[in-house]
This record gives structure tokens, sequence and C-alpha cells, in this order.
């Protein structure tokens, strides 16, 4: 009997085989048979962020989304096809995400093209530099079709800083940055670049980064609130305080919610010669109790501390959340010019750290009563005084309501700015020579 049925379920889990078999061979000639419709599709969610640098439209899917892009004339547009892919949900809904102030989408039709295909039609407001690239799965996001709508001739606001700057940088208020600079003859801008005028003072020009952007929130808070708010309406606060102050100029590496990678933020600063670069960050620990605010300097010989480590490699990952495009040559070049000795860069970038830390301990409790060390890649501008500043640990029920409160957000302005004139009256700027 025992061997019998041993028989029995033997045969039992060859016949299962089989039919499995079977219905593997048989399935995929039922599935040419079938309408597609009847199996189940890929579901996408999809972002729209907006901004006069660049938009970019973001559809992410649990599954790897199989695309093709086509670009169109008379009139403009852009078809982007995606292969089973289901209109629902955030798709469906994408032509009402577009706004009125779109620098580059007029509008958004999304269609059933075909059975299998989904069909997303941009329709633009002028030709673009249009990059379509992937993302693979990282931290909370799925895969990711990324497509970038750049202008084809950019018009850069930062030119007409350094412009200004070229010739003289005088203590009077610079031209609107929308507005083209003067410009030196061809013949003299060389030999006189960044040099001031007889008695007077050249303009110091401060470069004001605001953390995280666009696809990358940064931390949250329990109550919500986003890291990448708080940076921005801090640094647009210490942007007035600058402006209004004689002799120096602010400009921010992003002024709405969009991602800018990190090198890309250093060569901003670099385009212009900034006398300073300041990235404006909020903390955060897996624990609510952590509190107080920090300044940071880059480090060429490892973190002084683990938390510094910790948080260097967290605010590295940016590029992941955010999403680069690894195919732009961009990076490559922007990775040559850092490769440079930093030695005096850092040490400057301590100077400033310490004048900023005190300005800030007065109105905050300070979370170490030193500035730290650590590998930021936003740190690495080989020839410019570079600090992060940890505002308040935003993980912090206390602290996030500083960050989150207009009162709070005014004084932490007002105590980076207060450590920035100290430095500088402590430290005046030299006449510019380094390259642009």
């Amino acid at each position: 009997m025992p061997g019998k049925i041993r028989n029995d379920v033997r045969v039992t889990h060859v016949s299962l085989r089989r039919r499995r078999a079977c219905q593997w061979l048989l399935l995929p000639a039922v599935q040419c048979l079938l309408p597609r419709t009847l199996f189940a599709a890929t579901t996408a969610t999809a972002r729209l962020w907006p901004a006069q640098e660049y938009t970019r439209l973001i559809l992410e899917s649990t599954a790897p989304l199989t695309h093709q892009l086509l670009a169109m004339k008379n009139p403009n547009r852009l078809v982007l096809d995606l292969d089973d892919v289901e209109l629902s949900g955030d798709l469906a809904q994408l032509a009402q995400h577009v706004q009125p102030g779109d620098p580059y989408i007029q509008s958004i039709r999304v269609s059933q093209f075909r059975s299998n295909v989904l069909r997303v039609v941009l329709n633009l407001k002028t030709e673009v530099d249009a990059q379509l690239f992937t993302l693979k799965p990282f931290a909370e996001y799925g895969n990711r079709v990324v497509l970038d709508l750049y202008p084809l001739t950019s018009s850069d606001p930062l030119m007409a800083l350094l412009e200004f700057e070229r010739n003289g940088g005088l203590d009077e208020a610079p031209p609107a940055v929308e507005s083209p600079a003067p410009k030196a003859p061809p013949s003299s801008r060389a030999a006189e670049a960044g040099k001031p005028a007889p008695g007077t003072r050249r303009l110091l020009l401060i470069a004001l980064d605001p953390g995280h952007g666009g696809e990358d929130p940064g931390a949250i808070g329990q109550r919500g609130t986003r890291e990448k708010n708080v940076t921005l309406a801090i640094a647009r606060r210490l942007r007035l305080l600058i402006d209004a102050q004689p002799g120096m100029r602010a400009f921010l590496t992003r002024d709405d919610d969009y991602f800018v990678p990190l090198t890309t933020r250093v060569q901003k600063a670099r385009r212009v010669r900034a006398d300073l670069f300041i990235s404006i960050h909020a903390d955060a620990f897996t624990t609510p109790v952590a509190r107080g605010s920090s300044v940071f300097a880059l480090s060429e010989h490892g973190a002084t501390s683990a938390a510094a480590r910790w948080l260097a490699q967290r605010e590295n990952e940016a590029d992941l959340i955010g999403g680069v495009n690894l195919d732009n040559k961009d990076r490559i070049l922007a990775r040559t010019l850092l490769d440079l000795s930093q030695t005096a860069q850092i040490s400057d970038s301590l100077r400033v750290g310490r004048s900023v830390l005190d300005g800030i301990g007065a109105i905050n409790a300070l979370h170490k009563g030193s500035v730290e060390q650590a590998g930021f890649a936003v740190l690495k501008a080989p020839d410019i005084p570079s600090i992060l500043v940890e505002m308040a640990f935003i993980s912090n029920p206390e602290e996030e309501l500083k960050l989150s409160n207009d009162r709070y957000q005014q004084k932490f302005a007002e105590s980076i700015f207060g450590g920035v004139k100290h430095y500088f009256a402590q430290n005046p700027a030299l006449a510019r020579t380094r390259p642009s």
C-alpha cells in the first residue's frame, strides 16, 4: 500500500507538469488570437515639474516601460508611445497638470493609440531640446522614464551677473538679470576681467544653493514639511538680505521647485566666479530627539564623525533620487574641472563656516560646536569657499515647527547673513584672476 501511494503521487506530479508545459506552449498562441486588452496592462504614474530652466515629465511604474519618442513640427509637438500601459490614474489626469505659465508645454493629450500602445502627445509652445532617459528603481521610486525639455538657446540669467562683474563690479546696483549686460571690448576683456575701477570695491557674489527640489523632496518632517520647500524659502529670504547690502549680490542655483544635479550647482557658481557658495539644508535623523544646527565643509581625507559621513552619503544620493541623465557629456567635464587640489578652498571654507556657525548659534542650539567635514559632492568647487548649512532637524517636531515658521525662517536667514558679513569683514575678497 505505501508503494502504491508513492506511485500515485508520482503520477500526479508528472500529470501536473505535463499540463503546465502544455499551458505554457499554448499561451503565446492564444495571446496572439485574443485582444491585448484582455491581459493585464502596466499601471504608471505621471508627474510634471515645470520651470523656466527646464520642464521635466516623469512616468513611473513598478515594471520597466517600453517607449518610443517622436519629434514633429507644424505644429511643434512630441509624441511619446508607451507599450502595454493602462490609461488610468495620473496618466488619465495628466493634461490637467499643465500650468499656463509652463514655458514649453502648451497642452498634453493622452489616448489609446492602439490596443497595446498608449500615446502621450505634448503640444509645445516652441521648439525644444528634448532629452529622454530612464532611471532604475531607487529608494521609494520604481522604474522611471524621464523627458526633459530644454530651450534650444539657453537664456542663462547668471551670464548677466558674470558680464557685469567682468566689467568692474561696482557697488551700484547690477543690471537686471533678464537684461543683456554691457560687454567690454574684446581686446581688453582678458586683461581686465574682474578688475575693479580705481577707488571702488568690487562686487561680492554669493551663490545660494537651496538643497533638493523637484523629484527630490529631501527629508520630510512628521507634519509633512518638505526640506526642499524650506530650503528655497530661506534662500530667498537670504538673497533679499544680501542684495540689499551695498557691494554684495546673491543668486540662487534654483529659484523654483525643480531638480538641479549636484555638479550643475557647482558649475553655476563657478561660471559667475562666486566668492562664496552656501548650500542650505534641513537635517534629519532616524529618531526625533536629534536637534540643533550644523555647518559642514569639504574633507579630502574622510569625515570628522560617523554622523557627518552618513549625512554626506545621504546628501550625495540626491542625483539618484532627483534623476540625472548619465548620457549627458557635461558631467564628464564637470568631474574634470573638480579634479584639482582643494587645500586652500577647505581652509577658507572652515573659516567662513566658523563665522556662520557662530551666527546661527545665537538663534538656535548647535548640534556640534565646531565645523564638521565630510565628502559632500556639492562642496567640491576647487576655487570657491563652500559650506553646507543644516539649519535644524526637520525630523525633530519642535525644530520642524521652527523651519516652517515665517519668523524663524527670517531669523535663520539673518543669522547666516550675519556670519557672511563678519567673514568678509575679516577676509576681504581679492581681485578675481580665475578663468571662467
